[in-house]
């Protein structure tokens, strides 16, 4: 019973319940009211005509000098389903006008003596039942001398709302009925998407991200969720194959050099190498790929701090045009032995506040992927411009550029180590670095004319 399926018509048929029964209790209290007003006014208007039938009786009596004729009380009871009573105060008794007696203490004698209609509930001599009853001033020239009372049983309104109630109950045990039905239906198709959701939920705890979710056919909350999650879930299965390419990519950029340096080893180990250039060469092999692998493993420390933001910035005033002839400087020898065009354009000398050793990083890696990607006798551009409260560091080549489709993906570790300086990580710490520095790195690149990057950081 504790699933949503189960509690979530359940608490509606208890609401529904505790509604109905609410109103149940006010539609009986209102009943009862409206029939004690009803009955009181069916007994104001029966009163008012009887009293007038009787007064004229009387009136016809007084001046004839008679007694008055017995009056046809029992008949009239019969009649109007009522007790008639007479209140007496000096003259015409109520047993000789066939009308039942009642003390006229009953009644509010001011409220007589005046004239005016009153209702009250009494209880006659010898009856244990409470009659509501409306007593009508009876008078003559002006004169009151007594009332006529009409009263009816008080339990037959009771047995109205008796009635009242069955009817009620049958009424409210069908609605239930029909309630309980549609509150089912409707809770199942409220709850079938978030079962789906919560098997789906399951499934992807148990690390298997082929889930199939229900369509989303409105866009309401659980639509949304529904729309929500199988986004997350497609981000987690893209994330897990990264994490597998990322780890088959370290193995092999680490198994590559590994097995060069253990090749030269172990023929220096042999002593196959005893011809001194050959010795010499295995050295500088063995050097240059155990350099190579300080570069990999720097880069993966780098790149697991940026991703655990487990870094430092040092920021302090930076003078970017000499940090960028710094970094152009490091690759001019290179530049001039392979015969590419390298240039700068430094329109501005900004002076940032930011952290010039990390700005020096991405500048030198954003570098390092165009000299690796641009053929001998190309073209590579560094630039700096500064304008509307930004700093823009653009390096440029005349590479193969970069298709639409890889330029996402070209910030991700390991995306090529096409050329052998490179680690396949320079361009995913770049960007990380450029957004823990406030910035970003961009591209735009069209396939077969080379591509341009460019670093953007507030001039602060």
């Amino acid at each position: 019973m504790s699933s949503l399926r189960f509690r979530l018509p359940l608490l509606f048929l208890a609401g529904v319940v505790v509604a109905a029964a609410i109103t149940a209790v006010l539609a009986a209290r209102l009943f009862q009211e409206y029939a004690r007003d009803d009955t009181l006014a069916n007994l104001k208007r029966q009163a008012a005509g009887l009293a007038a039938l009787y007064t004229e009786q009387a009136r016809a009596t007084a001046q004839e000098g008679r007694r008055p004729p017995k009056f046809a009380a029992r008949r009239l009871e019969r009649a109007t389903a009522t007790r008639l009573y007479y209140a007496g105060l000096e003259i015409f008794p109520g047993e000789e006008s066939g009308l039942r007696a009642l003390d006229v203490d009953e009644l509010d004698r001011e409220l007589l003596e005046s004239g005016q209609i009153q209702t009250f509930e009494f209880e006659p001599p010898g009856s244990d039942r409470t009659f509501l009853a409306v007593a009508h001033p009876l008078e003559i020239g002006g004169q009151v001398f007594g009332a006529l009372v009409v009263a009816k049983p008080r339990g037959e309104l009771r047995e109205r709302g008796v009635v009242l109630v069955q009817r009620l109950g049958l009424a409210f045990l069908g609605g239930l009925a029909v309630a309980a039905s549609l509150v089912w239906y409707l809770s199942r198709r409220l709850t079938a998407p978030v079962v789906a959701l919560t098997r789906a939920t399951e499934r992807v705890a148990e690390g298997r991200y082929d889930v199939e979710l229900p369509p989303v056919g409105k866009r309401d909350e659980i639509g949304r969720l529904t729309e929500r999650f199988g986004q997350m879930t497609a981000r987690l299965a893209e994330a897990e194959e990264l994490e597998r390419n990322f780890l088959m990519s370290v193995s092999h950029e680490l198994r590559t050099p590994l097995t060069a340096i253990r090749g030269h080893v172990q023929a220096l180990r042999e002593e196959l190498a005893e011809d001194p250039t050959v010795r010499e060469a295995s050295l500088a092999v063995i050097a240059f790929e155990s350099d190579r692998l300080a570069r990999l493993v720097g880069d993966l420390l780098d790149l697991a701090k940026l991703d655990a933001h487990r870094f430092t910035l040092t920021e302090q005033e930076v003078e970017l045009r000499r940090l960028l002839d710094q970094a152009y400087t490091a690759r001019s020898e290179e530049a001039r032995r392979r015969g590419i065009d390298y240039e700068w354009r430094f329109d501005a000398s900004p002076v940032v506040h930011t952290d010039g050793d990390r700005v020096l990083q991405i500048v030198s890696n954003l570098l390092d992927n165009a000299f690796g990607w641009t053929p001998d006798g190309g073209r590579i551009a560094l630039s700096l411009v500064s304008e509307n409260g930004t700093v823009s560091v653009t390096v440029s080549d005349s590479g193969p550029g970069v298709p639409e489709s890889e330029r996402e993906r070209i910030f991700r570790p390991f995306w090529s180590s096409n050329y052998s300086t490179g680690t396949g990580l320079g361009l995913a710490i770049a960007r990380e670095l450029a957004q823990a520095l406030g910035g970003e790195l961009a591209l735009e690149s069209v396939p077969g004319n080379g591509s341009r990057f460019e670093l953007r950081l507030p001039a602060r």
